[in-house]
């Protein structure tokens, strides 16, 4: 995640935050602004995405009396967003000390004795996971650009794929450790992290302590010009950094070893990021760095960008889709490096991928047309462009039979869909299930389920997987298993499952597993359809495709 001030619109709240702030519905909240005439008007944002100052809102919900039953972990947030306004990392911060080492030291009396009782119906790890999904949906709707956004954390644990336990991980612009506590497994690798905002780093300390993670150690201060980690040499570096402005630090590092490339010009402060974090790689050691895409093509950074691509160092180049990052809907890219081990193991071509035209929720494997393998000697012209599209485009083959070929497996996807979706017969309706269940725990307990993956699975011949599964995506286990942010979390505690003959459960779990394959079916048509708009698009804007003569 980027080294990060507190967001100055953290006083700020979408409609969204203020439902959860009182404990209803967003349409609530709507239907409150059209019958109120008193409701406190927008303080920024557009028209279809107000901002209402938080003095305001909570003014009103005490004159209105809406809001008072809300449950401890709402109030918990809002005290937080009360006390520590702009700073609200740091009353994370302090939550999250005082859970993990019993430091209240930053927190009054009331925020330690509600965030007690809060913890005792949910882990202290699931506290804290809970505020910063808070922190996360607040600072993504008010377009922050603080934050390493939950998609970019997917595509980075994408590409840097794999990591063994004993691995070495380092992010030296960690924030909260979106990047740093997300990438490998959860337990084994060593991690180490620096943060120049230090609430953030305590933060990211406390969430690994709490989570177990004892080789994990985070240092506050400025990476670039006071790194904490000089002799430290990682097997995988990750990072996210701030926005690059000219006073990065270059005149008095100048003379620093870790410009091995090149020393970068004040414009180019994101290529002394990328530089930091190469120095800090053991050989054979990768680098995976978010980056703005006009750092692939910057005038100013071209002798670097050179230097990269004649050592071999550069293995990927990935443009990942628009939407990835919070704050702006442009696309970046992830510079992907890694050090040899040898003389001779450098990389001979640098993998291009182009994901620009594909959905961000989307997976994040590329298609065959997405990637393309580019010698060294064809990326060292006089501009050293190394925007993914220019050469993904340039190897595109005959678009018309391409075309072709898409429209043929759509058409055959479309005439065996229909066939994958179970046929049903009509129930006694509502309540014909509501005799025994069992939960989920009790289960566990008994040794009949393991739930130590992500999907929890049967153990025993007495219970069907699939049906297992399938009620535990039931309305009711969906609803105790979502957060109030939206995210949904397996809840093991309190999911329960009707209890069945071994029979009965493998008629509902072969129901279950056809309408999984129907949507992983719908799924990879949704991919296609993607696929071939934007072939579509692309061919008949540039004169490779034409519309039908009926099209009129």
């Amino acid at each position: 995640m980027k080294e990060s001030t507190p967001a100055a619109s953290e006083s700020l709240l979408t409609g969204a935050e203020i439902a959860r702030l009182a404990g209803v519905t967003r349409a609530a909240v709507s239907n409150w602004r059209r019958r109120y005439s008193d409701f406190p008007a927008p303080a920024d944002g557009g028209a279809n995405t107000p901002l209402f100052a938080l003095t305001e809102v909570r003014s009103w919900l005490a004159k209105q009396q809406k809001g008072i039953d809300l449950s401890d972990d709402v109030r918990l947030w809002q005290a937080l967003r009360s006390a520590f306004g702009d700073d609200i990392v740091a009353g994370i911060a302090g939550v999250a000390l005082f859970l993990a080492h019993d430091d209240a030291s930053t927190l009054d009396e009331d925020l330690a004795e509600l965030a007690t009782r809060v913890a005792a119906k949910e882990s202290a790890a699931r506290v804290v996971d809970q505020l910063v999904e808070r922190f996360l949906d607040s600072s993504r709707r008010t377009g922050s650009d603080q934050i390493t956004s939950p998609r970019l954390v997917r595509a980075v644990s994408h590409f840097a794929g794999p990591m063994s336990a004993g691995s070495l991980i380092l992010d030296p612009a960690c924030g909260i450790g979106s990047l740093l506590l997300s990438v490998g497994p959860a337990n084994g690798p060593e991690r180490r992290g620096q943060e120049i905002n230090p609430a953030a780093a305590e933060l990211t300390q406390a969430r690994a302590d709490l989570a177990g993670n004892r080789d994990t150690a985070v240092e506050a201060g400025d990476s670039l010009r006071q790194d904490r980690w000089p002799e430290l040499r990682a097997d995988l570096v990750l990072c996210d950094p701030p926005a690059a402005g000219p006073d990065w630090g270059r005149e008095e590092l100048l003379l620093d070893a870790r410009w091995e490339l090149g020393v970068p010009s004040k414009a180019e402060g994101d290529l002394a990021w990328l530089q930091h974090c190469y120095s800090h790689t053991a050989p054979g050691g990768r680098v995976v760095a978010v980056m703005p895409a006009s750092v692939a093509y910057r005038k100013a950074g071209r002798r670097i960008r050179a230097e990269v691509v004649r050592r071999g160092i550069l293995t990927d180049m990935v443009a990942l889709p628009p939407g990835m990052v919070a704050s702006h809907a442009q696309p970046v890219h992830l510079w992907i490096l890694r050090r040899p081990v040898g003389t001779s193991a450098s990389s001979s071509s640098v993998r291009m991928v182009d994901l620009t035209t594909n959905d961000p929720d989307a997976p994040m494997e590329p298609a065959a047309k997405q990637a393309v393998d580019v010698p060294l000697v064809d990326l060292l012209n006089d501009s050293v462009d190394l925007t993914p599209s220019t050469y993904v485009d340039a190897s595109r083959g005959d678009l018309p039979t391409e075309y072709r070929a898409l429209q043929g497996d759509i058409e055959e996807r479309l005439r065996r869909l229909t066939a994958l979706l179970p046929t049903l017969s009509a129930g006694e309706g509502p309540g014909m299930l509501d005799g025994a269940t069992i939960s989920l725990a009790d289960l566990s307990r008994a040794g009949l389920v393991d739930i130590t993956d992500a999907e929890p699975h049967s153990t025993s011949d007495q219970l069907d997987t699939e049906y297992l599964r399938g009620f535990l995506r039931s309305v009711p286990n969906r609803r105790r298993s979502t957060s109030s942010s939206g995210t949904y979390r397996l809840d093991v505690k309190g999911a329960r499952i009707p209890q069945m003959a071994v029979e009965e459960q493998r008629r509902y779990g072969a129901a279950f597993r056809a309408l999984r394959e129907f949507e992983e079916h719908v799924g990879e048509m949704a991919r296609l359809a993607e696929q071939v708009s934007a072939l579509a698009r692309e061919g008949l804007t540039n004169g490779a495709l034409l519309p039908p003569e009926d099209a009129a």
